[in-house]
């Protein structure tokens, strides 16, 4: 398969264009799942840790299969890394996080979006991985490359520790929010988003292409609106929740 310079620039403005349009229909209402679901949507879903391993399973299996099917891993250091470490994450919330979580079922819809999504965006990273980026021998020593990694596995980290302290909140069977405390909760109310935008902004940065600068800025145009509801909802049901936190850093609204 050959590398479409054409493609890869549309594609990335599309998925630009698309993070934005999201960003524009989440200004007033969250999207409806979880604690925003319309009573409609509640008929029609899927028990949450189903929900979760389905949508994100494409996001790993895509770029592995495509790796299985070039006869191998990209050529070079440059490549075989950052294509790995894109399927790192989505190994983690798919095989790990799903298993573990104790969220609300999810609307049908909003799980077959989520999972075209993932189709489309570990079809798309893995493609340019495999086809298009060309790094030198230099680029593993490369400044953007290390300071991308350590904001790459620094955000995923805050992401992991996040979700534990969301899950610790509840007992076995419980579906009530509770406010969030330790960590970076202290200091920001969607600490869980915070983590993935400084995972996927680092891993934009270590990569240094379209594809990867697209992703981060749509992950931050679909779930920073979600970090400023969030914040809004803790603000109007707990009169004890902490003014000082922000909506979201460093994005403070």
């Amino acid at each position: 398969m050959a590398c479409s310079e054409a493609a890869v620039q549309a594609l990335s403005g599309g998925f630009v264009l698309a993070g934005v349009a999201y960003l524009l229909a989440q200004t007033r209402q969250s999207s409806p799942y979880g604690r925003y679901a319309d009573p409609p949507e509640r008929a029609r879903t899927v028990p949450a840790r189903a929900a979760w391993f389905l949508q994100e399973l494409p996001s790993f299996l895509v770029p592995v299969a495509l790796m299985w099917s070039s006869r191998g891993p990209p050529s070079g250091l440059g490549p075989r890394l950052l294509a790995w470490t894109f399927c790192l994450h989505y190994f983690q919330r798919t095989f790990i996080y799903s298993l573990l979580t104790k969220g609300r079922p999810y609307p049908l819809r909003i799980v077959l979006y989520a999972a075209i999504f993932c189709s489309m965006n570990g079809f798309f990273q893995g493609y340019y991985m495999l086809y298009c980026a060309r790094y030198d021998e230099a680029w593993a020593s490369d400044i953007r490359l290390v300071i991308g990694l350590i904001l790459f596995f620094l955000g995923m980290a805050i992401n992991i520790h996040s979700d534990h302290v969301l899950r610790r909140l509840r007992e076995p069977g419980e579906v009530t929010y509770k406010i969030p405390k330790g960590g970076l909760f202290e200091y920001v109310s969607g600490a869980n988003f915070f983590g993935e935008i400084v995972e996927w902004s680092g891993y934009a940065i270590a990569t240094w292409s379209l594809p990867g600068l697209s992703f981060a800025l749509f992950t931050v145009c679909s779930i920073g609106p979600r970090a400023y509801h969030h914040h809004r909802y803790y603000l109007e049901k707990f009169e004890d929740y902490p003014r000082s936190r922000k909506a979201l850093v460093p994005f403070i609204f």
